[in-house]
Protein backbone atom coordinates (compact mmCIF):
# COMPACT_ATOMS: atom_id res chain seq x y z
CA UNK A 1 0.00 0.00 0.00
CA UNK A 2 1.16 3.53 -0.76
CA UNK A 3 2.66 4.98 2.49
CA UNK A 4 0.69 8.24 2.15
CA UNK A 5 -2.55 6.30 1.75
CA UNK A 6 -1.65 4.08 4.70
CA UNK A 7 -0.99 7.17 6.81
CA UNK A 8 -4.37 8.62 5.87
CA UNK A 9 -6.29 5.37 6.40
CA UNK A 10 -7.24 5.90 10.09
CA UNK A 11 -8.57 9.38 9.24
CA UNK A 12 -10.49 8.08 6.21
CA UNK A 13 -12.09 5.32 8.31
CA UNK A 14 -13.01 7.85 11.01
CA UNK A 15 -14.57 10.23 8.46
CA UNK A 16 -16.56 7.50 6.67
CA UNK A 17 -17.80 5.89 9.91
CA UNK A 18 -18.83 9.24 11.42
CA UNK A 19 -20.60 10.36 8.24
CA UNK A 20 -22.46 7.05 7.94
CA UNK A 21 -23.78 7.25 11.50
CA UNK A 22 -24.50 10.98 11.31
CA UNK A 23 -26.40 10.38 8.05
CA UNK A 24 -29.14 8.40 9.80
CA UNK A 25 -30.12 11.28 12.09
CA UNK A 26 -33.87 11.85 12.65
CA UNK A 27 -33.77 15.58 11.84
CA UNK A 28 -32.65 15.55 8.19
CA UNK A 29 -34.72 12.45 7.45
CA UNK A 30 -37.81 13.94 9.12
CA UNK A 31 -37.68 17.15 7.08
CA UNK A 32 -37.07 15.14 3.88
CA UNK A 33 -40.25 13.15 4.61
CA UNK A 34 -42.16 16.40 5.19
CA UNK A 35 -40.98 17.85 1.90
CA UNK A 36 -41.76 14.70 -0.12
CA UNK A 37 -45.19 14.50 1.53
CA UNK A 38 -45.95 18.12 0.57
CA UNK A 39 -44.93 17.46 -3.05
CA UNK A 40 -47.10 14.34 -3.23
CA UNK A 41 -50.10 16.13 -1.70
CA UNK A 42 -49.74 18.96 -4.23
CA UNK A 43 -50.27 16.41 -7.01
CA UNK A 44 -46.93 17.01 -8.75
CA UNK A 45 -45.60 14.48 -11.27
CA UNK A 46 -42.89 11.92 -10.48
CA UNK A 47 -40.40 13.89 -12.60
CA UNK A 48 -41.20 17.02 -10.61
CA UNK A 49 -40.78 15.08 -7.36
CA UNK A 50 -37.35 13.86 -8.47
CA UNK A 51 -36.31 17.36 -9.54
CA UNK A 52 -37.45 19.01 -6.29
CA UNK A 53 -36.05 16.17 -4.18
CA UNK A 54 -32.62 16.48 -5.80
CA UNK A 55 -32.80 20.27 -5.43
CA UNK A 56 -33.44 19.91 -1.70
CA UNK A 57 -30.65 17.34 -1.24
CA UNK A 58 -28.09 19.32 -3.25
CA UNK A 59 -29.00 22.47 -1.32
CA UNK A 60 -28.24 20.71 1.97
CA UNK A 61 -25.03 19.21 0.54
CA UNK A 62 -23.73 22.56 -0.73
CA UNK A 63 -24.67 24.50 2.42
CA UNK A 64 -22.98 21.97 4.71
CA UNK A 65 -19.90 21.79 2.47
CA UNK A 66 -19.43 25.58 2.37
CA UNK A 67 -19.99 25.88 6.13
CA UNK A 68 -17.51 23.05 6.71
CA UNK A 69 -14.89 24.67 4.48
CA UNK A 70 -15.27 27.94 6.35
CA UNK A 71 -14.82 26.27 9.73
CA UNK A 72 -11.98 24.12 8.42
CA UNK A 73 -10.11 27.21 7.23
CA UNK A 74 -10.82 29.00 10.53
CA UNK A 75 -9.49 26.14 12.67
CA UNK A 76 -6.42 25.62 10.49
CA UNK A 77 -5.54 29.33 10.69
CA UNK A 78 -5.42 29.27 14.50
CA UNK A 79 -1.87 29.12 15.97
CA UNK A 80 -0.73 25.60 16.88
CA UNK A 81 -0.45 26.27 20.62
CA UNK A 82 -4.07 27.49 20.67
CA UNK A 83 -5.31 24.58 18.54
CA UNK A 84 -4.49 22.04 21.25
CA UNK A 85 -6.63 23.86 23.82
CA UNK A 86 -9.39 24.39 21.25
CA UNK A 87 -9.41 20.67 20.41
CA UNK A 88 -9.78 19.83 24.10
CA UNK A 89 -12.67 22.32 24.41
CA UNK A 90 -14.39 20.99 21.27
CA UNK A 91 -13.82 17.41 22.42
CA UNK A 92 -15.42 18.16 25.81
CA UNK A 93 -18.45 19.80 24.15
CA UNK A 94 -18.85 16.84 21.79
CA UNK A 95 -18.68 14.34 24.67
CA UNK A 96 -21.39 16.32 26.48
CA UNK A 97 -23.54 16.25 23.31
CA UNK A 98 -23.01 12.50 23.09
CA UNK A 99 -24.15 11.99 26.68
CA UNK A 100 -27.34 13.96 25.89
CA UNK A 101 -28.02 11.76 22.85
CA UNK A 102 -27.48 8.59 24.89
CA UNK A 103 -29.84 10.00 27.54
CA UNK A 104 -32.51 10.40 24.86
CA UNK A 105 -32.29 6.70 24.05
CA UNK A 106 -33.37 5.83 27.59
CA UNK A 107 -35.47 8.89 28.50
CA UNK A 108 -36.57 10.57 25.25
CA UNK A 109 -38.30 13.90 25.71
CA UNK A 110 -37.21 14.30 29.33
CA UNK A 111 -34.88 17.17 30.14
CA UNK A 112 -32.60 18.86 27.60
CA UNK A 113 -32.42 17.33 24.12
CA UNK A 114 -30.47 18.08 20.93
CA UNK A 115 -33.39 18.83 18.64
CA UNK A 116 -34.72 21.52 16.33
CA UNK A 117 -36.40 24.23 18.47
CA UNK A 118 -40.22 24.23 18.29
CA UNK A 119 -40.32 27.66 16.63
CA UNK A 120 -38.07 26.53 13.78
CA UNK A 121 -39.88 23.19 13.55
CA UNK A 122 -43.16 25.01 12.84
CA UNK A 123 -41.39 27.22 10.31
CA UNK A 124 -40.01 24.14 8.55
CA UNK A 125 -43.52 22.71 8.27
CA UNK A 126 -44.67 25.90 6.52
CA UNK A 127 -41.64 26.09 4.24
CA UNK A 128 -41.92 22.43 3.21
CA UNK A 129 -45.33 23.15 1.67
CA UNK A 130 -43.82 25.61 -0.85
CA UNK A 131 -43.11 23.17 -3.64
CA UNK A 132 -41.39 25.59 -6.02
CA UNK A 133 -37.73 25.35 -7.05
CA UNK A 134 -36.75 28.44 -5.05
CA UNK A 135 -38.88 27.41 -2.07
CA UNK A 136 -37.31 23.94 -1.90
CA UNK A 137 -33.77 25.32 -2.38
CA UNK A 138 -34.30 27.79 0.47
CA UNK A 139 -35.78 24.99 2.58
CA UNK A 140 -32.55 23.03 2.17
CA UNK A 141 -30.46 26.03 3.25
CA UNK A 142 -32.78 26.73 6.20
CA UNK A 143 -32.76 23.08 7.30
CA UNK A 144 -28.95 23.04 7.20
CA UNK A 145 -28.87 26.06 9.51
CA UNK A 146 -31.49 25.05 12.08
CA UNK A 147 -30.71 21.33 12.35
CA UNK A 148 -27.19 21.97 13.61
CA UNK A 149 -28.27 21.14 17.20
CA UNK A 150 -29.13 17.67 15.81
CA UNK A 151 -26.23 17.07 13.43
CA UNK A 152 -23.59 19.71 14.18
CA UNK A 153 -21.55 17.83 16.79
CA UNK A 154 -20.29 14.93 14.59
CA UNK A 155 -19.52 17.36 11.76
CA UNK A 156 -17.68 19.72 14.11
CA UNK A 157 -15.60 16.82 15.40
CA UNK A 158 -14.56 15.81 11.88
CA UNK A 159 -13.76 19.42 10.94
CA UNK A 160 -11.58 19.76 14.04
CA UNK A 161 -9.87 16.48 13.13
CA UNK A 162 -9.27 17.46 9.48
CA UNK A 163 -7.97 20.91 10.48
CA UNK A 164 -4.94 19.18 12.04
CA UNK A 165 -3.62 18.86 8.47
CA UNK A 166 -5.55 21.21 6.18
CA UNK A 167 -4.67 20.23 2.59
CA UNK A 168 -6.39 19.03 -0.58
CA UNK A 169 -6.92 15.58 0.94
CA UNK A 170 -8.76 17.20 3.84
CA UNK A 171 -11.01 18.97 1.32
CA UNK A 172 -11.74 15.69 -0.48
CA UNK A 173 -12.57 13.99 2.83
CA UNK A 174 -14.95 16.83 3.68
CA UNK A 175 -16.68 16.35 0.30
CA UNK A 176 -16.85 12.59 0.95
CA UNK A 177 -18.39 13.20 4.39
CA UNK A 178 -21.15 15.33 2.91
CA UNK A 179 -21.87 12.89 0.09
CA UNK A 180 -22.35 10.12 2.67
CA UNK A 181 -24.37 12.48 4.89
CA UNK A 182 -27.02 13.11 2.20
CA UNK A 183 -27.07 9.52 0.89
CA UNK A 184 -30.07 8.43 3.06
CA UNK A 185 -32.05 11.33 1.60
CA UNK A 186 -31.27 10.02 -1.89
CA UNK A 187 -32.35 6.54 -0.77
CA UNK A 188 -35.66 7.88 0.62
CA UNK A 189 -36.32 9.75 -2.61
CA UNK A 190 -35.54 6.62 -4.61
CA UNK A 191 -37.84 4.48 -2.46
CA UNK A 192 -40.77 6.89 -2.83
CA UNK A 193 -40.26 7.15 -6.59
CA UNK A 194 -40.13 3.33 -6.86
CA UNK A 195 -43.51 3.06 -5.13
CA UNK A 196 -42.74 2.55 -1.44
CA UNK A 197 -45.42 4.20 0.70
CA UNK A 198 -44.25 7.27 2.57
CA UNK A 199 -46.14 6.06 5.64
CA UNK A 200 -43.84 3.01 5.85
CA UNK A 201 -40.76 5.27 5.82
CA UNK A 202 -42.30 7.45 8.55
CA UNK A 203 -42.98 4.35 10.65
CA UNK A 204 -39.40 3.11 10.19
CA UNK A 205 -38.07 6.49 11.33
CA UNK A 206 -40.34 6.51 14.38
CA UNK A 207 -39.42 2.95 15.41
CA UNK A 208 -35.67 3.50 14.99
CA UNK A 209 -35.45 7.04 16.38
CA UNK A 210 -34.05 5.86 19.71
CA UNK A 211 -31.44 3.59 18.11
CA UNK A 212 -30.32 6.46 15.86
CA UNK A 213 -29.74 8.69 18.88
CA UNK A 214 -27.89 5.95 20.76
CA UNK A 215 -25.54 5.32 17.82
CA UNK A 216 -24.86 9.03 17.38
CA UNK A 217 -24.33 9.45 21.13
CA UNK A 218 -21.78 6.64 21.39
CA UNK A 219 -20.01 7.98 18.30
CA UNK A 220 -19.81 11.49 19.76
CA UNK A 221 -18.33 10.28 23.03
CA UNK A 222 -15.69 8.33 21.09
CA UNK A 223 -14.91 11.28 18.80
CA UNK A 224 -14.68 13.67 21.72
CA UNK A 225 -12.11 11.50 23.47
CA UNK A 226 -10.26 11.04 20.16
CA UNK A 227 -9.87 14.82 19.78
CA UNK A 228 -8.70 15.16 23.38
CA UNK A 229 -6.15 12.34 22.96
CA UNK A 230 -4.87 13.87 19.72
CA UNK A 231 -4.54 17.29 21.39
CA UNK A 232 -2.50 15.70 24.19
CA UNK A 233 -0.30 13.76 21.75
CA UNK A 234 -1.54 10.37 22.99
CA UNK A 235 -2.88 9.46 19.53
CA UNK A 236 -1.44 10.40 16.15
CA UNK A 237 -3.59 9.61 13.09
CA UNK A 238 -0.76 10.42 10.72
Amino acid sequence: MNPSVAGQLPTIITVVTTAAIDAINPCAIGVMILMVSAVLVSGRSVKRLIFLGLTYIFSIFLTYLLAGLGLLYFFSAIPLYVTAYLSILVGTIIIAAGVVEIKDYFWYGKGFSLAIPTYFSKKLHKMSSKTTFLGIALLGVFVSAVELPCTGAPYLAIIALLSQNFDFNAFLLLVLYNIIFVSPLLIILGLVVSGVKLQNIKLWKQVNRGRMRLMVGLLLVALGWLLIFIANGIINLG
